[in-house]
């Protein structure tokens, strides 16, 4: 829902807010984002996820999955989970749409995980098969992938939790 400008997501189990517009070629990615723990039912200091570049190999319409997290196993994307497992993994994933799924980098060390009720500038940046994620302008992740994806959609990821995303820009980057 959204609520005083803001995306928020409050669910009891898995879910992904999708931009439901295809992207593709060389691409920059911002937003804000923090996980709220106060006193709601579903906060829980978790699953601060979000696929880009995302497809489904055998189906056009990748948006008829229910939220399991199994059911995006099948998709070829770019994955990064900040704080999952109960916030005790960061981990970057390459899907591969056939049901493997490749650890590309993971940072798992406090200052790599989540805080509660902080906002985080994420910057994500597709660049000619390059792939980066910058937290608060701290490089997490970089990917030169040798088989880039080039295309697909973005998506904001989580399980049983609270959280609120603002300042959501999508730029095409012409290097």
């Amino acid at each position: 829902m959204i609520q005083d400008s803001r995306l928020v997501i409050d669910v009891n189990s898995g879910a992904t807010i999708w931009y439901k517009k295809k992207l593709s070629g060389n691409l920059l990615i911002e937003f804000n984002r923090k996980v709220v723990m106060a006193d709601g039912a579903n906060d829980r200091l978790s699953d601060f996820n979000f696929f880009w570049m995302a497809t489904d190999p055998r189906d056009e319409d990748l948006f008829t999955r229910d939220g399991t997290f199994a059911q995006y196993d099948s998709l070829s994307l770019y994955y990064v989970g900040i704080g999952g497992n109960y916030n005790s993994t960061t981990r970057f994933r390459k899907y591969m749409g056939n049901g493997e799924r490749f650890l590309l980098r993971e940072k798992n060390d406090e200052q790599h995980l989540l805080q509660p009720n902080r906002s985080y500038f994420i910057k994500i940046i597709v660049c000619n098969g390059t792939t980066k994620v910058f937290v608060d302008g701290e490089e997490y992740f970089s990917y030169v992938d040798p088989s880039p994806i080039t295309e697909g959609y973005f998506g904001f990821r989580t399980v049983k939790s609270r959280q609120e995303i603002e300042d959501i820009r999508i730029y095409q980057l012409n290097p």
